[in-house]
């Protein structure tokens, strides 16, 4: 798929750098998308200019920010190798809640003049200027509404990645304009907000995607399904609600590095 068109961009900015845990810093970038500044979190490795660097944009909930994104999901610290993009995102009509869009969230499909769409773009365009971006390991993963965004950016700019790993959330609108991907999904079977019904549907129909056969159960809820076409799917299941799984970012980070484009 061809990128988006030419965009107001590329207003890019070093900010500050925002305190994360002793010992480490996250940098704040800015970018002017439409005329908007829209700004992320990155963890950039010390190697990142010199040597090719994989690049996980990770997205956060309805209501939530890129700060809390950060402290909570810390894939930078599962895996310090990895350049890591924490966007942030415009307050925007939630599908489940807010219907006002008093809250930040993320586009859904050819809403809001796909700015989000138009923002990753921005995104990666600077990020492969100002980088060794490894084109071949470039990957996205977000919860709920972050999830979402997740498997819209699979729908619509599926090429450019290596593996999905989205986290309570379903995208029955989406699906069949999905090609085969490798994919992580994290699904908790008492969400309240998004049901697990509702998952469990979205997971059934990835596997028919990728043409995947009978699952292998491993631990902790985890079960891979493995796949004629090179791109399996990966459940992993718990007992709990709508929060996002403690456990999920080494096991995303894991299921990251196994993958890459040919």
């Amino acid at each position: 798929m061809k990128p988006f068109p030419a965009i107001c961009l590329l207003a890019l900015t070093l900010i500050a750098a925002v305190p994360l845990r002793a010992a480490e810093e996250l940098v704040r970038r800015e970018w002017t998308v439409d005329g908007v500044t829209r700004t992320a979190l990155l963890a950039v490795p010390e190697k990142a200019k010199t040597e090719a660097t994989p690049v996980v944009f990770a997205f956060h909930g309805h209501g939530g920010n890129m700060n809390q994104a950060a402290r909570s999901f810390g894939f930078h610290a599962a895996w310090p190798e990895a350049l890591v993009v924490y966007p942030q995102g415009l307050n925007t009509p939630g599908q489940l809640t807010d219907p006002e869009g008093k809250k930040p969230g993320w586009q859904r499909f050819g809403m809001q003049g796909d700015r989000d769409l138009k923002f990753f773009d921005a995104m990666l365009a600077s990020l492969q200027q100002d980088y060794q971006v490894d084109a071949k390991r470039i990957y996205s993963t977000g919860h709920s509404n972050g999830g979402g965004f997740t498997y819209l950016l699979w729908a619509t700019r599926g090429d450019r990645f290596a593996a999905f790993a989205p986290s309570a959330a379903a995208a029955p609108t989406l699906m069949d304009k999905l090609q085969p991907k490798p994919v992580l999904h994290v699904a908790g079977e008492n969400d309240p907000l998004v049901k697990f019904a509702w998952q469990q549907t979205t997971m059934n129909k990835l596997r028919q995607i990728n043409q995947c056969g009978e699952g292998q159960p491993g631990e902790n809820g985890y079960t891979l399904y493995p796949s004629k076409v090179g791109a399996p799917v990966v459940t992993l299941i718990h007992p709990g609600e709508h929060q996002f799984l403690r456990s999920a970012p080494a096991e995303i980070v894991k299921f990251f590095k196994q993958h890459a484009l040919p």
